[in-house]
């Protein structure tokens, strides 16, 4: 936690259940506190507003159902949703992920006009690998996701290609990585949204790199690249996103009251 908050992180992302020491550690040190569940049920919403309430966290990234529920189910987990935040004042952002409700663009931002009051969490890497949004022109998927990447307010940032999920980004050289170029557009897209928006639950919207583990290695074998550095390139990147929004939209003092929070 020290090692987090030495390298300018102002928040931690736990997992659900949560762990009462970490989470303790965390406070002490002044960084944020904010919590990833999933909900397959109405109980589910109930449960991780009410812990996340008491614990004092700040919000809950959420994965929804399984992307199997017919639209009545899925209507019923929505409603659960939006019911728990408001009753216990938590924001609650859906993940824009596999194997849940939001797993497919289509399905996502049909939601999203039937619910207009959803907020998300972007974990853009679920579609554009396993959607491949490069297929097909992905300036038209871009012009689709528009209403819906102007009501996210936090991102999982990482960014992968057409066959892997999380790649690594070397320097950051869009030269090299064609795709980061797709993920600044998506990203610069989510600040516009934050930055214009009006009444929106927090006055900082969260970008948390994700530090996942290394899939499928050997004990002893080193791992492709190394996260720590790759997340504080992701932070860069987006800090880059932001400041071309705040500059595009002539408001240059804007990030003193919307800001950023980088969270690990």
């Amino acid at each position: 936690m020290q090692a987090i908050r030495d390298a300018g992180y102002e928040g931690v992302q736990f997992h659900d259940p949560l762990h009462g020491p970490e989470l303790d550690e965390a406070l002490t040190l002044g960084l944020g506190a904010a919590m990833t569940g999933h909900i397959n049920c109405a109980q589910d919403a109930i449960r991780l507003a009410t812990e996340a309430r008491l614990a004092g966290l700040e919000c809950i990234s959420v994965g929804v159902g399984t992307g199997l529920e017919e639209d009545d189910a899925a209507v019923r987990l929505i409603e659960s949703v939006l019911n728990a935040s408001a009753k216990y004042s938590v924001p609650l952002y859906v993940e824009t992920r596999r194997a849940t409700l939001f797993q497919d663009m289509w399905r996502a931002v049909h939601f999203h006009r039937r619910f207009p009051a959803l907020e998300f969490n972007g974990d853009f890497s679920h579609w554009y690998t396993g959607q491949e949004m490069v297929f097909g022109g992905f300036e038209e998927k871009l012009a689709f996701l528009l209403p819906l990447l102007g009501c996210v307010r936090f991102l999982h940032g990482r960014i992968g290609d057409s066959e892997t999920m999380q790649i690594d980004l070397g320097n950051g050289d869009i030269s090299l990585h064609p795709d980061i170029a797709h993920f600044r557009a998506l990203w610069k897209r989510v600040f516009t949204g934050f930055l214009t928006a009006e009444g929106t639950k927090q006055p900082f919207l969260t970008f948390a790199p994700e530090l996942l583990p290394p899939r499928n290695l050997p004990m002893d074998a080193p791992e492709p690249f190394n996260r720590w550095q790759q997340s504080l390139l992701l932070c860069s990147i987006a800090k880059e996103c932001f400041t071309e929004a705040v500059q595009e939209l002539g408001r240059p003092s804007a990030d003193a009251v919307k800001r950023v929070r980088r969270t690990a």
